[in-house]
């Protein structure tokens, strides 16, 4: 017979039930409000690295990728030191795909960037994003519940989520993995820019911990 758990005992246990939780590292109110796969992609509006405010509702009739970006992250690098990354933009381009990678790392923090900073990698790189967005307050991070860099989304014409996860199967910082990895976020999202349903809209995301900026 399984004796009843005096109230005192019950509410302790509960007490640190809550603490458990609570000490998890990535469990926050972001993260329990996480974006997903076929409901609305979260709004934003940030400014680029040239002033101008980019907004999601701009990009309505338009697929849109968003890629967290660090450009000091080894797993950013790979792609970047490869030409993965710069080739995937150029094929969104060709797609009338609205590439925008985000920085949002704050100030003093490794990955942030100036509009200036932003321009000469943009340049140096031989990058082809439509924009780079400034997001030093980590808020499109939050609403997106972005972990890593780079960290990848897809969202359709109609401004619904269809991918998010890693830009591919391979979770390491080696530019010779690059050629042997699953091209996920390139395959996402050529489905979406053509009509198919995505394959895998959820994968396992990898890189370096998004620096985020204290919440107001």
């Amino acid at each position: 017979m399984t004796m009843p758990i005096p109230r005192r005992a019950a509410l302790s246990r509960l007490g640190l039930a809550s603490a458990a939780i609570a000490s998890l590292p990535f469990l926050s109110r972001q993260a329990l409000a996480a974006p997903s796969i076929g409901a609305p992609a979260p709004a934003f509006s940030a400014p680029d690295q040239d002033g101008r405010t980019h907004s999601l509702a701009d990009y309505r009739g338009k697929v849109v990728v968003l890629e967290w970006t660090n450009h000091d992250c080894p797993f950013v690098r790979k792609h970047y030191e490869s030409g993965n990354m710069q080739q995937i933009q150029r094929l969104a381009a060709g797609k009338g795909v609205a590439w925008l990678s985000i920085a949002s790392s704050p100030e003093g923090a490794q990955g942030h960037v100036t509009p200036e900073q932003a321009r000469a990698l943009t340049a140096s790189r031989e990058a082809a994003p439509a924009a780079v967005l400034l997001d030093p307050m980590s808020r499109i991070a939050r609403a997106y519940a972005a972990t890593t860099t780079p960290h990848m989304y897809v969202i359709d014409a109609e401004g619904v989520l269809r991918y998010m996860g890693g830009i591919d199967s391979i979770p390491s910082s080696k530019v010779a993995d690059v050629p042997k990895a699953q091209p996920l976020a390139r395959d996402a999202m050529l489905a979406v820019a053509e009509g198919r349903p995505v394959a895998q809209p959820v994968t396992r995301n990898y890189g370096c911990a998004i620096k985020y900026a204290p919440e107001a």
